[in-house]
């Protein structure tokens, strides 16, 4: 699958998720989602696959260190 195909797929995803129904359809296929967790589960797949390709990570955290000596 590439790059542009995984984005229709995932602005399809989103959209039907947002209107609220489990079904989605993209490139004349109709996928039909049992929850809206299932549904949660294939849009995070789609974009760790596309963060994979492009380089990217959405998901990268920073931690930043902080003390002092309380005086």
């Amino acid at each position: 699958m590439t790059l542009s195909e995984m984005q229709v797929q995932l602005d399809a995803l989103l959209a039907a998720r947002f209107r609220g129904v489990r079904s989605t359809t993209y490139d004349g296929k109709t996928i039909t989602y049992g929850s809206d967790a299932e549904m949660a589960r294939a849009i995070a797949d789609l974009e760790a696959r596309i963060a994979a390709q492009t380089g990217t990570n959405p998901n990268r955290r920073v931690t930043r260190l902080y003390a002092e000596k309380g005086l």
